[in-house]
């Protein structure tokens, strides 16, 4: 007999797995919880993890996600699906947006219960994705607002809050464009190649027209007019074949006696060829060409589509002086209440690695400086020799730390702007102590693919291509840069638009690299995330896990070679089931004090004080 779980979850789980196989009318469906991005492909669907907690807004999430996708099997055909896509990025973006949102109004239509269900999907990801705190319309994307409309125009229930405001800063112009042709939304519903149709008008109206490709149904009418020509033309051909038989066979011989000479005069041509290739020496043969490089050294069958559209390039070539000086002024303004603390918390680090320095010592020498603490054992047995001790060089003066921050979209408000400010403290206080302080970012360039989406729509559309995104890296403060000169750098996060994607896998493998061209004896890497790597438009044609298995296989290597120590900060998010040495804070308030244990218990000279801070059961 099996045993009952422990975890009050699990009910809850399986009725809910239950519940979604239903919905999307496929009793064989695979439904599992996990805390990688949720996942629906092929028959398998992955929802968001629920904890033994069970808060409301895991529950709601996990309901919202799972309603979402049940809907999606249930409504939506691939074949149909397929035949309407356009083939421009943008376009494409718009039709696929629209789609998800007619599936999603049409359960709601036919199953009320699922509304509010999928509105606390849709705010956790507005939040998530900070649209609520979005103030342009360039930095708005279009698509998702049209989603948005397309699922409150369906449905006639407002948005949460984040979205609608997203939607509100496109909706004049979408209406004004394309309002007409959306009247028609609500009776097209329930047939989605109509609903196509409509789709691909709206991106008309919208300006993307040229984007869309060929109509599919123009080239079913002429698929039909061709149809008609040719059963006309067969009708001709079967009336000249009998003229035509008797002239027929003339050629035909005629075919034969010229093949027969052909042949003869082709033995002649491969004599000719055998002795030509036999007087040709083989060093005279064309090398090989070289197999390219692995884009990764700790996974060579990591793909990437495009290089390069990639970029690395430094804060200060993002945005003009004066933009920094201003965004860095906001971001003092924002923290100016926590600078104390941060700050009280860097002097006691700098306190605790000045004190090694003034200790650093090595004692029972035969020579040196002489040890008082040991002379009452002289006194007390004059034979014993006298001890000597020589001050040391301190383990930290050779060391070089880099910080490397997530800059994607989810870390947007207050959790950005406390990672900007502690990197800037503690790049500081180590500077003060000789330490030499490098700090990075990573992100993607656009939302979506980019450039790298682009080129792979209209490139045929390969299958599992790889990464498919434009990554770029930051360089906020170089380890030979003094901090003076780059205070300002450290506010480019507070400017909007910056935050996107994250690819931790590739942001942390490039740390490294930087790393190790690093003649310290040292090296100290320190990642600071708030979330497994996702980039939607990877994700949507590679494996679900593609991603995470890369940042899986960049740790291992990065521990492995142990040239570089590695530890992680986790923001609400458990990374500790990615780096050995790691913590996690449920409080953006705690990071500051999280960094400063983190790099203390590093540069502790007592190794048990090291290991047990570290979560090593035994010190080495």
């Amino acid at each position: 007999m099996m045993k009952p779980s422990d975890n009050p979850a699990d009910p809850f789980k399986k009725a809910l797995a239950d519940v979604t196989r239903t919905l999307a009318d496929e009793p064989e469906l695979t439904v599992s919880f996990s805390v990688d991005p949720p996942g629906n492909v092929g028959e398998a669907m992955r929802l968001p993890q629920v904890s033994r907690r069970m808060s409301r807004d895991e529950v709601l999430l996990a309901r919202g996600t799972a309603d979402a996708f049940a809907l999606r099997r249930r409504h939506h055909d691939d074949a149909t699906y397929a035949r309407y896509t356009p083939q421009g990025q943008m376009a494409r973006d718009l039709y696929e947006a629209m789609e998800h949102a007619r599936c999603e109004a049409l359960g709601a239509r036919e199953m009320p219960g699922t509304l509010s269900n999928i509105d606390a999907k849709i705010a956790h990801e507005a939040e998530r994705k900070g649209y609520g705190q979005v103030r342009d319309q360039s930095e708005a994307p279009l698509s998702v607002a049209a989603g948005y409309l397309v699922r409150e125009l369906g449905t006639s229930h407002p948005l949460p809050a984040a979205a609608a405001h997203l939607t509100n800063l496109w909706r004049p112009f979408i209406e004004e464009q394309a309002g007409g042709t959306l009247e028609g939304l609500a009776d097209v519903l329930a047939d989605q190649a109509a609903f196509a149709r409509l789709t691909r008008r709206v991106i008309a109206d919208l300006g993307y027209g040229e984007e869309l490709g060929d109509d599919p149904d123009a080239e079913d009418d002429e698929a039909e007019d061709n149809a008609e020509q040719d059963e006309q033309a067969g009708d001709n051909q079967a009336r000249d074949e009998s003229d035509d038989s008797e002239a027929s066979a003339e050629r035909a011989q005629d075919a034969q006696d010229d093949a027969t000479q052909t042949s003869v005069s082709s033995d002649d041509m491969a004599d000719e060829q055998m002795a030509e290739d036999a007087e040709m020496p083989e060093a005279e043969a064309p090398p090989e060409p070289p197999a390219p490089a692995p884009h990764s050294a700790a996974d060579p069958n990591y793909k990437v589509f495009a290089t390069e559209f990639d970029e690395e390039i430094k804060a200060e070539d993002l945005a003009d002086p004066a933009e920094l000086e201003r965004l860095r002024a906001y971001l003092d303004q924002q923290l100016e209440p926590l600078k104390g603390a941060v700050s009280r918390l860097a002097n006691k680090l700098q306190r605790r690695l000045q004190a090694q320095q003034n200790r650093a010592w090595e004692f029972d020498l035969e020579e040196g400086m002489l040890d008082a603490g040991r002379l009452a054992r002289v006194v007390a047995n004059p034979t014993m020799p006298l001890s000597f001790k020589v001050e040391k060089d301190t383990e930290f003066r050779d060391t070089c730390v880099t910080l490397l921050l997530d800059n994607s979209g989810s870390m947007r408000g207050r959790p950005i702007s406390i990672a900007a400010i502690c990197a800037d403290v503690l790049a500081r206080t180590l500077e003060r102590c000789q330490v030499k302080v490098e700090i990075l970012g990573f992100t993607t360039r656009a939302w979506k693919g980019g450039q790298s989406r682009e080129r792979w729509l209209n490139g045929g559309r390969v299958q599992q291509p790889g990464r498919l995104n434009d990554l770029r890296h930051i360089i906020y403060k170089g380890a030979d840069t003094p901090w003076r000169r780059v205070r300002n750098n450290l506010g480019l996060m507070m400017k909007e638009g910056l935050l996107k994607e994250n690819i931790d896998g590739e942001a942390l493998e490039w740390a490294h690299r930087r790393m190790l061209a690093r003649n310290e004896a040292r090296k100290i890497l320190m990642v600071i995330s708030d979330g497994a790597p996702v980039d939607d438009s990877t994700l949507s044609v590679n494996p679900a896990n593609y991603l995470e298995k890369h940042l899986r296989d960049v740790i291992a290597m990065v521990q492995r070679r142990r040239a570089v120590e590695l530890i992680a900060i986790g923001i609400g998010h458990d990374v500790t089931r990615y780096y050995e040495h790691a913590v996690t804070i449920t409080d953006v308030e705690q990071l500051a004090g999280a960094m400063t244990e983190q790099l203390a218990a590093l540069f502790d000279s007592d190794p048990r004080a090291r290991a047990r801070f570290l979560g090593i059961k035994k010190a080495s």
